[in-house]
């Protein structure tokens, strides 16, 4: 049995989930959200509550019952309160700016480097901190994984780009004899 899948998401005010040929609509004030789920798992509205269940009981059944669970619960989120990821660009030159719909780089390269960004996502940069933010919980974390891989922070002095909460363990430099 799935502890994630077992849990009954209740629905905020203002949002709707609606299921037609295996696929699921969340709709709220921000925006909606679709996605296909897998027909071995059954989606069921009571009221305010969403439940999932399993089908019959299968290892694909079982695997996906929490997963789609997680989801779902993330999308009705999204669609209420946006989610962000924050990132800090550490470095002398390392500079960061939003132009039109793509954000622009300097990252010690001998060129800028341009990222274009998805229309579904919000994206701020002030000084060297850049807020990426939008109603999907994937395309959010997979554009600022996208944005910290052109310049991940190095061990030795923490340069580079690292998300606000994440820890950059330090190595000793070189000894001098």
């Amino acid at each position: 049995m799935s502890r994630i899948g077992k849990q009954v998401i209740a629905l905020p005010e203002k949002t709707d989930v609606t299921i037609s040929a295996g696929s699921v609509l969340v709709k709220g004030p921000l925006g909606e959200l679709s996605k296909s789920f897998n027909p071995i798992i059954e989606v069921t509205i009571n009221g305010r509550e969403v439940t999932l269940a399993p089908k019959r009981e299968t290892l694909e059944s079982r695997a996906l019952w929490g997963t789609y669970a997680s989801h779902l619960k993330n999308m009705v989120s999204g669609v209420n309160k946006p989610f962000e990821k924050k990132l800090i660009l550490e470095g002398i030159g390392y500079k960061s700016e939003v132009k039109g719909s793509e954000i622009v780089f300097a990252l010690g390269f001998s060129h800028p480097v341009n990222v274009a960004i998805p229309s579904s996502l919000k994206v701020t940069a002030e000084k060297n901190n850049i807020t990426v933010s939008g109603i999907n919980k994937e395309e959010v974390g997979e554009f600022a994984a996208k944005i910290r891989a052109l310049k991940k922070p190095e061990p030795y002095k923490g340069k580079g780009m690292r998300y606000s909460d994440e820890v950059i363990k330090r190595k000793q430099g070189k000894k001098s004899a």
